[in-house]
């Protein structure tokens, strides 16, 4: 019997880490995963996808999915290396960086409801310069709409997380992971335009319009109210207000 205790106890140390660093990398990547996609939501922007690149054929449509999934990537591992220092450096808060992504998110918003309806006289002038149009996979794609501020707050909220470069490792496959399956969300979202027709490509470039504007609006209501209910400022408020009341 203390034959086989010591033949058991000294392999206990050694497994135990082993399965809980495992573990740990495990859930940093389901944590970023599962942290990321509801605020990515590609499904969700797979419409607006479709919508600002009206008139665009598939395969100007698959470069721009690609290159902006490229680009989120890019921003979201930019933010997880570098974000708190970029940010602490220029003196940017996240509210701050909400409110300016809401304020670019309405006035798309509000240039796709202001969209004119062509004739079909300009139809082919329209598709002209829809080819040449300026590449949308940075902006409004990748920025504000995959990488926006609440993926770059989740982000930022995962270094808190990484103890170790494979823990970053971890973190940075789970974003990859995200990239790919937005990417071939947005990849089907060209089979939509045929089955819609440009009617309904048109009332959908409104409706998304619309509710593009509602979430810029609700961006900046959110980074408006983070900036009240600080603590620090509730706490300067307060002093002020004892000021001048016993002066």
């Amino acid at each position: 019997m203390s034959g086989d205790g010591l033949l058991a106890n000294p392999l206990e140390p050694r497994q135990l880490p082993v399965m809980s660093s495992v573990t740990h990398l495990w859930a940093i990547f389901l944590g970023t995963v599962i942290g990321l996609l509801p605020i990515i939501n590609p499904l969700a922007a797979a419409p607006t996808f479709l919508a600002i690149t009206e008139g665009d054929d598939d395969q100007r449509r698959r470069e721009q999915a690609r290159k902006g999934c490229v680009y989120m990537v890019v921003i979201l591992m930019s933010t997880l290396f570098g974000g708190t220092v970029i940010m602490n450096f220029f003196g940017i808060s996240v509210p701050g960086l909400r409110i300016a992504g809401g304020i670019l998110m309405t006035g798309i918003g509000m240039g796709m409801l202001a969209q004119q309806k062509i004739s079909p006289h300009d139809a082919l002038e329209e598709r002209e310069a829809a080819r040449r149009k300026m590449d949308i996979s940075f902006s409004p794609l990748a920025m504000p709409m995959l990488s926006g501020p609440g993926s770059i707050a989740v982000t930022l909220g995962f270094t808190s997380l990484a103890t170790g470069w494979i823990d970053y490792a971890a973190i940075i496959t789970g974003i990859i992971c995200v990239a790919l399956l937005t990417y071939l969300v947005l990849r089907l979202s060209g089979k939509m335009a045929g089955l819609i027709g440009p009617v309904g490509v048109n009332a959908m470039t409104k409706i998304m319009g619309f509710l593009i504007m509602c979430i810029g609006v609700q961006f900046v209501v959110n980074g408006v109210l983070s900036i009240a209910t600080d603590p620090e400022m509730l706490r300067n408020i307060k002093a002020v207000l004892t000021t001048g009341t016993s002066a």
